[in-house]
């Protein structure tokens, strides 16, 4: 049963985040707001909380997952950046655009794509995504909850929260419509950047690209 957590979405309490902070270091998965769609994550570095987000989003081990990162600076510790890249996903975040990287050594083989090497990172603009990440002083697996699920048309935040209530060990709800844009997915594993997936801020993609 998952704990649920009401939680402000411009100015996240200190000790709610704290409570998460701690269970998300014990292993536990949560369902979460981002600044696109609701996401199922946890703790990066707990090798037993990937496999259980595996489980629940039925993903298997070849293919990569995604997650947060606070800043530029940490997707530099997580990732190999070439200077064009550099550029690009300065001007980009934080925002809604998932990023395709070669990997470091700091990312799990549980995360990336153990063909390529690569894995996908975001910078979220999204209070309670950020202050879990600087709770944490780590990356979170983000990979999107299921916006439809035994249905052609979207759930409501009601019927996502019960899907996913005896799933996850805690559910945050930020009290906001429930959102089902998803991001834009560039590849910058080449020195030209490769739009894989038209999403949230493609406009500014497309500007920059142009220029």
């Amino acid at each position: 049963m998952a704990t649920v957590y009401q939680i402000h979405p411009e100015t996240p309490q200190n000790r709610q985040i704290e409570s998460i902070r701690k269970a998300l270091q014990r292993g536990a998965v949560m369902l979460y707001p981002t600044d696109t769609v609701y996401a199922i994550g946890c703790d990066l570095n707990v090798k037993s909380a990937i496999e259980r987000v595996r489980q629940i989003k039925q993903i298997s081990s070849d293919k990569p997952l995604t997650f947060l990162c606070s800043s530029l600076s940490n997707i530099s510790e997580y990732a190999t950046v070439s200077d064009s890249a550099y550029r690009l996903i300065r001007r980009l975040i934080p925002g809604s655009y998932t990023f395709l990287l070669p990997a470091t050594k700091l990312v799990p083989r549980l995360v990336m794509n153990p063909k390529r090497k690569t894995t996908g990172i975001r910078v979220p603009d999204h209070a309670i995504s950020q202050a879990l990440l600087q709770a944490l002083g780590n990356p979170i697996i983000s990979t999107s909850a299921p916006s439809a699920i035994d249905t052609d048309s979207y759930i409501s935040q009601a019927e996502m929260f019960d899907h996913f209530y005896k799933l996850v060990d805690i559910i945050i709800d930020d009290e906001l419509p429930v959102r089902f844009q998803v991001s834009t997915i560039l590849d910058l594993t080449e020195e030209e950047p490769i739009v894989v997936r038209k999403g949230l801020g493609w406009e500014a993609v497309a500007e920059w690209i142009e220029t």
